[in-house]
C-alpha cells in the first residue's frame, strides 16, 4: 500500500503551487468585478456598446460605413455597369439571328423562277441554306409520291455537285467563291427540278413529252444558276461556260425524275 502511495505522489508531481492558485483566483475575481461594474448602470439609462468592444474596432466600424440604413453611399472606386438600359428591346429578332432572311428566300425564289430578270448579287452571294433544303425536301417528297425511294440519291448528287462546281468557279474567277454560297445558288436553282418532278406525279415522263419537258427544265435551271454566278461573282460574258457544267448536274437530276 505504501508503494502505491509513493508512486501516486511521484506520478503527479508539478510546479504549480498555492500561490498561483491563489494568484489566479485574485485576477478571476478583479475580472468580474470589472465586468459587474461594466454592466451595472444607473436605472434608465442604457448600456453602451462602447464598454464591450475594444476601441480599434469602433474606430474601423465608424470609418467603414458613413450612410444610412438602405441608403449606401457613392464611392467613386466601384463599377458602373452600363449597357443594360434597354434589356430586350435592342436585341435582333430570332430569324434574323439564325440568318433566315424571308424577303431575301422570296427574291431568290422569284430570281430562279424568271430566268430573265437580273439577279441581284449582293443578295445572291449569301450563305443562305435555308430555301435548298426546303427544296431538295420537295424533291424528295414528289419523287417519293411517285413511288421512287430516292433521298439518298438527291442529298448525295447534292453534295458532290456542290464540291465539283466549288472546285470549278474557284478556277474561273478571280475573287473566288465560298461553298455555302455554291449550295445556296445550286439549291435555289434546284425549284423548277420540284415541278418536274411533281408533274411525274400526275402523268409518266416515259415518252416524248415527258423528255422535251425534262430538256426544258434543265435548261431553265441552269440558265438560272449560270445567270447569278455571273452576277455574283462578276464573272461577265462567261455565262455559257457555267451553264454547261450546270445543266450537266441537273440533268442527273432529270434522269432520276424521268426514269
Amino acid at each position: 500500500m505504501s508503494n502505491f502511495e509513493q508512486y501516486y505522489s511521484d506520478f503527479y508531481q508539478s510546479n504549480y503551487t498555492i500561490d498561483n492558485q491563489e494568484e489566479g483566483y485574485s485576477s478571476y475575481g478583479s475580472n468580474e468585478n470589472l465586468f459587474a461594474c461594466s454592466c451595472r448602470s444607473p436605472p434608465g439609462e442604457q448600456p453602451q456598446a462602447s464598454a464591450f468592444l475594444p476601441s480599434e474596432t469602433l474606430l474601423s466600424s465608424q470609418n467603414y460605413y458613413t450612410g444610412q440604413i438602405l441608403q449606401p453611399t457613392y464611392s467613386p472606386n466601384t463599377l458602373s455597369y452600363i449597357g443594360y438600359g434597354d434589356g430586350f428591346d435592342e436585341e435582333p429578332p430570332l430569324l434574323e439571328e439564325l440568318g433566315i432572311n424571308f424577303d431575301h428566300i422570296w427574291q431568290k425564289t422569284l430570281t430562279v423562277l424568271n430566268p430573265m430578270k437580273p439577279a441581284d448579287g449582293s443578295i445572291m452571294n449569301e450563305t443562305d441554306l435555308t430555301g435548298p433544303m426546303v427544296f431538295c425536301l420537295a424533291l424528295g417528297a414528289t419523287l417519293l409520291l411517285a413511288g421512287k425511294v430516292h433521298f439518298g440519291y438527291v442529298y448525295g448528287m447534292s453534295a458532290i455537285g456542290c464540291l465539283a462546281m466549288h472546285a470549278l468557279l474557284n478556277l474561273m474567277s478571280i475573287t473566288g467563291v465560298s461553298h455555302g454560297c455554291v449550295a445556296s445558288v445550286l439549291g435555289y436553282c434546284l425549284l423548277p427540278m420540284v415541278i418536274l418532278s411533281g408533274s411525274a406525279v400526275v402523268f409518266s415522263l416515259q415518252g416524248t413529252l415527258g423528255t422535251l419537258l425534262a430538256l426544258l427544265i434543265v435548261g431553265w435551271c441552269s440558265l438560272s444558276a449560270s445567270k447569278i454566278f455571273t452576277s455574283a461573282l462578276a464573272m461577265e460574258g462567261q455565262q455559257l461556260l457555267i451553264a454547261y457544267p450546270c445543266a450537266l448536274l441537273y440533268g442527273l437530276f432529270a434522269l432520276l425524275t424521268v426514269f
